[in-house]
């Protein structure tokens, strides 16, 4: 089974996301027991800077946890043949070339020869509240949250453009998250797995998510300021 089928597979599954920047090595290695130890399916790795060796921080992960790992790059600096598969990341709601083709066609080569699994993904940025590190650092605008049909073009042209996958996101830290309305609307109009992150820091967030339609549901900032945090979200997925 390839990491795409995973994703695709019925279910609702909760991903673990790991900024190398935000936390220190024995920080990372006890957020990964905490994930061995819940229904976390897969980790997903990357960060808006990453001054961190991405190769070392996934083979220590992989000293750690049988999880499968993702690269969630947010520059050509986060790629690596050590992980187990790549989101490549076409950042739809945007208008910076460099997100959209340019990085990827420079990262192309390095793709093709490391053999990773690749799974095209629309990367679709939704204001959040704040200012995120995502808008700030591919001067992008987010869509704004209370344009839902304008978001659901953006996810439909990048199904039609062949992304596999459609990644809804409010941002790291955000205020506000991806609301149900927003998760609906997409859900209804796309036939491609639907993962959505950002400011989903409390159970009943995290099942509004879900509820609304999200496949896949990513946490990462609330982890990194409270570890014990993600055995309680990861109740969502036994009820």
């Amino acid at each position: 089974m390839t990491l795409y089928d995973k994703i695709a597979a019925p279910g609702k599954k909760l991903v673990l996301l790991i900024d190398p920047d935000k936390l220190n090595l024995s920080a990372i290695i006890a957020t990964i027991h905490a994930a061995n130890e819940t229904g976390i399916s897969m980790i997903f790795i990357g960060g808006s800077l990453m001054g961190t060796s991405i190769d070392s921080t996934i083979e220590t992960i992989k000293k750690h946890t049988h999880l499968p790992i993702l690269l969630f790059p947010g520059s050509l600096l986060q790629l690596s043949n050590k992980a187990d598969a790549l989101l490549l990341l076409s950042l739809v709601s945007g208008r910076n070339p460099d997100y959209l083709i340019g990085n990827h066609v420079q990262a192309a080569p390095f793709i093709k020869q490391s053999g990773i699994e690749v799974i095209p993904t629309g990367y679709v940025l939704i204001d959040g509240g704040t200012v995120s590190s995502v808008e700030y650092v591919s001067n992008t605008r987010p869509i704004p949250a209370n344009k839902p049909d304008l978001v659901v073009a953006t996810s439909l042209a990048a199904e039609m453009l062949g992304n596999k996958v459609i990644y809804l996101e409010a941002g790291s830290g955000a205020i506000n998250p991806v609301s149900e309305k927003i998760i609906s609307e997409v859900k209804k109009n796309i036939s491609v797995p639907l993962i959505v992150g950002g400011g989903l820091d409390t159970t009943q967030k995290l099942k509004t998510a879900f509820d609304a339609g999200a496949d896949t549901a990513v946490v990462g900032n609330a982890v990194e300021k409270n570890i014990d945090i993600l055995h309680i979200l990861s109740k969502i997925l036994r009820h």
